[in-house]
């Protein structure tokens, strides 16, 4: 692994969104000020704006609340998390340590060089932006058990951001957070297993708090962040919660199934009774959307017939 010691240290210096010259940067980490500068253009890489003004030095656009892992892990009821600054991406760190993994361990990130969203996309992982997060979970029921547990982690996470403020999220059919009918989070659960072993899950999540503008040839839908909307929330709190949260959650989930959840969706569901379409590869379905049945399935009304859709292919749009 890349030792990124000195841009890290750096990051933290200008976290405060205060200018500093190139000079204290030397002075502080020990070198000269074009070794500086190289290591600027490293945290630039990540998504970081750097302000760079002759005779000031150099500086963030604002201030940024950086990871605390002390400050998590004092408010966790297990402290089985790994804080990371730079990984790859936050469930591939997990995928690749699963033979050690408990039910519950998880990971959070600053920055993901990598990451993952749904049908092999990429994640726009901006440094410090935004709430990178992954789980472990181990179903000793098999892959079967696990039908309806990417809602159980939207509806996880829209109540806690609720409950820290953000009062008008909603969940997406099967794994969004929408916030004024736009993307606010993504969830993408791997799992690995066969029929008759245990399924072996990994759970990510990603929440936009205060994204700057994204590449756009990688970000390709409406999307929010919760500065955006006014709302600011603790990065540290809101880690701390969505961790415990989500391992209560789920051995609710892994002891009872999913029956206990469907009337917490239908709080929460961003696009009940209202007219959306089905995408599935080249195919469209329109219908009124009608929520979700025992299953987790989409309940979909067309023509005053209601059906179910399950399926990972299946995306989910206001019409």
């Amino acid at each position: 692994m890349k030792d990124y010691s000195i841009p890290l240290k750096l990051v933290s210096i200008l976290s405060d969104g205060e200018f500093h010259s190139g000079e204290q940067l030397g002075i502080a980490l020990g070198m000269s000020r074009a070794a500086i500068n190289k290591h600027i253009q490293t945290i630039k890489s990540w998504g970081l704006d750097v302000y760079t003004v002759t005779g000031k030095g150099y500086s963030l656009p604002a201030p940024i609340q950086l990871l605390d892992e002390a400050v998590i892990l004092a408010q966790l009821d297990n402290s089985r998390l790994a804080v990371i600054p730079v990984t790859d991406s936050t469930n591939q760190y997990l995928l690749e340590r699963m033979a050690e993994l408990k039910s519950g361990d998880a990971c959070i990130a600053e920055y993901q060089q990598a990451g993952r969203g749904r049908r092999g996309r990429q994640w726009f992982s901006p440094f410090g932006a935004n709430l990178y997060m992954s789980m472990y979970w181990r179903l000793e029921q098999g892959p079967a058990a696990a039908m309806g547990l990417s809602l159980v982690i939207g509806i996880v996470m829209t109540e806690v951001l609720q409950e820290l403020g953000a009062k008008e999220v909603r969940v997406k059919w099967p794994n969004d957070l929408y916030l004024h009918d736009r993307k606010l989070a993504g969830i993408l659960v791997e799992l690995t297993g066969k029929t008759g072993d245990a399924a072996q899950l990994v759970i990510g999540a990603g929440i936009n708090l205060a994204m700057r503008t994204p590449d756009e040839s990688v970000v390709n839908q409406g999307w929010i962040n919760l500065q955006e909307a006014g709302v600011k929330i603790d990065r540290n709190e809101l880690a701390a919660r969505l961790i415990n949260r989500l391992r209560e959650a789920l051995s609710q989930f892994e002891q009872e199934g999913f029956a206990p959840f469907i009337d917490r969706w239908a709080a929460l569901d961003n696009f009940i009774d209202r007219p959306v379409k089905l995408i599935m590869g080249d195919r469209e379905v329109h219908g009124i959307a009608r929520g979700i049945d025992k299953q987790g399935g989409l309940l979909l009304e067309q023509d005053g017939e209601v059906k179910s859709w399950v399926g990972g292919e299946i995306s989910l749009r206001p019409q």
